[in-house]
């Protein structure tokens, strides 16, 4: 049997008074993990959510979350974590999408709940754990049997076409990231983690988020992301590992009182979301004396953490994002898909246990993310003669800022709703904070007036936040090849 709740209730058995979760002024045992997640089943199944239904959560990081993924996984229903800093109309395509049957959604964040589905608010205000919603322990029901291609969750990601597209994880992907996680970062039962990265991200959640559960570790889970707050956790709660986004790292690196901190504690830190910058890297050192940067490259789509940098080769191979783990292939591909030589530039393609199967509910986005079992991964690089490998470009159009992928053809879709809109293209553009921020070109109908402001208000109204043009450039008209395609190579010259 693979769901989750067999870790959690075999280390609940054998070991019930080790420390699981971290959050607040809580300090959860797995004796006492096990009970919230089996009584929190039993109230997953007084809302008659079955084996198979779709279960969303638009929550923040708690240990409420925690509880709910695994609950959810007890009694078979499939995990959905859904962006909360999306809009309201994109929070609805991804439920309606997905078909889910229920929501869970933190209180504060209820603006963005559809009124269509049946929903459970958490009060976040007085900042308390799933144990608000009550339940008894149910002798009869024991964790629901699935196997290893059963569906476990979706996970959302920006799509390249103007919407998310759902990325299918079974428990097999699932449990073969834990091995390779657990194979190349050592994880064990002394491992104690910080999440800090929002746990409706791969990384959040999974790096090494769930996978530490499943071990035996322990989570310390900081709500939201405050350079003051992450370095305090690490000092007080003596972590020794932690995933961050590139833009979090920096936010460390520029606290004036970083030195007032102990933080001999922390051995590594997995950085992800793009590609971190080298002055970065070799800065990171300095903030904590007896730990790895060990940057890496991973996808959604592969459940994360596909190539990690290898201790030793830190300075050796800077700006590559190391070599692959345990369990998975790399190969740089030609438009045939046939291999390149090492040293030539192609798109990186991944094979191996825990890259998706497909996307949900859409058979012809998968076939075309396939050559034969290798997944495309959009990404353009290139594998030196070790094996390192190196990112240099991204075939699909998509913008990386902090750390969050953003489909540029989104906001495209977005503007041109815009009556004063005849043509307009968005483009990352460098960001010395961000790593890029989208940008919009636009072409006008005569007549017609637009600016920076109007532009954020319109998208603001159908967007997330952060996918606002932080930027707008009026033009007379768009570069375009011989076949009409806009030409966003040479938009980006032109910065």
């Amino acid at each position: 049997m693979v769901n989750l709740s067999a870790s959690l209730l075999w280390q609940a058995r054998t070991n019930p008074d080790h420390l699981a979760v971290v959050y607040l002024d809580q300090r959860v045992t797995y004796g006492q993990l096990a009970d919230r997640v089996l009584r929190l089943a039993e109230f997953l199944q007084r809302q008659e959510i079955k084996n198979g239904d779709i279960v969303a959560l638009l929550m923040h990081n708690s240990v409420a979350f925690v509880e709910l993924a695994l609950a959810i996984s007890h009694i078979g229903a499939v995990l959905l974590p859904v962006n909360y800093r999306l809009a309201l109309e994109e929070v609805s395509f991804i439920l309606d999408h997905a078909g889910a049957d229920y929501l869970f959604a933190d209180e504060e964040l209820q603006h963005n709940v559809p009124d269509w589905i049946s929903t459970t608010l958490l009060d976040t205000a007085a900042q308390l754990d799933s144990r608000q919603l009550g339940g008894e322990i149910d002798p009869d029901l024991q964790p629901a049997v699935k196997k290893p291609d059963d569906l476990f969750r979706l996970m959302y990601t920006s799509g390249t076409t103007g919407h998310p597209k759902g990325v299918i994880h079974t428990y097999s992907n699932f449990y073969w990231k834990t091995t390779d996680y657990t194979h190349s970062l050592g994880l064990n039962s002394n491992t104690r983690a910080l999440v800090v990265g929002p746990m409706y991200h791969v990384g959040g959640l999974d790096l090494p988020g769930l996978s530490s559960i499943v071990i035996g570790g322990m989570l310390c889970i900081l709500r939201e992301y405050d350079p003051t707050a992450v370095l305090t956790a690490i000092e007080q709660e003596q972590l020794n590992c932690a995933w961050m986004a590139p833009v979090m790292l920096n936010g460390l690196l520029n606290l004036p009182d970083w030195q007032r901190f102990n933080l001999d504690s922390l051995q590594w830190t997995v950085g992800g979301g793009e590609r971190t910058p080298e002055p970065r890297i070799r800065s990171f050192t300095k903030l904590f004396p007896n730990a790895r940067y060990i940057d890496a490259y991973g996808l959604t789509e592969t459940c994360g953490g596909d190539t990690l940098m290898e201790a030793g080769y830190e300075i050796s191979k800077i700006g590559s994002t190391g070599r692959p783990m345990a369990h998975v292939e790399v190969s740089i591909k030609d438009d045939q898909g046939n291999p390149v030589a090492a040293n030539s530039e192609g798109e990186i393609c991944l094979r191996g246990p825990k890259v998706t199967s497909g996307y949900w509910k859409d058979p012809e986005k998968t076939a075309a993310s396939f050559f034969d079992d290798w997944f495309r991964t959009g990404d353009i690089g290139y594998l030196d003669d070790d094996g390192f490998l190196y990112l240099t470009d991204r075939l699909k159009d998509m913008i990386i800022s902090g750390g969050e992928n953003i489909a540029s053809s989104e906001i495209e879709r977005v503007i041109y709703t815009l009556d004063s809109v005849s043509e307009a293209a968005v483009i990352g553009i460098a960001d010395e904070q961000w790593g890029e921020r989208p940008e919009a070109f636009v072409v006008l109908h005569p007549g017609y007036s637009l600016d920076l402001e109007q532009l954020q208000t319109h998208c603001r109204e159908h967007l997330a936040g952060f996918k606002m043009p932080k930027g707008l450039h009026v033009m007379d008209d768009l570069p375009r090849n011989a076949s009409g395609k806009v030409l966003k190579r040479e938009l980006r010259k032109q910065q």
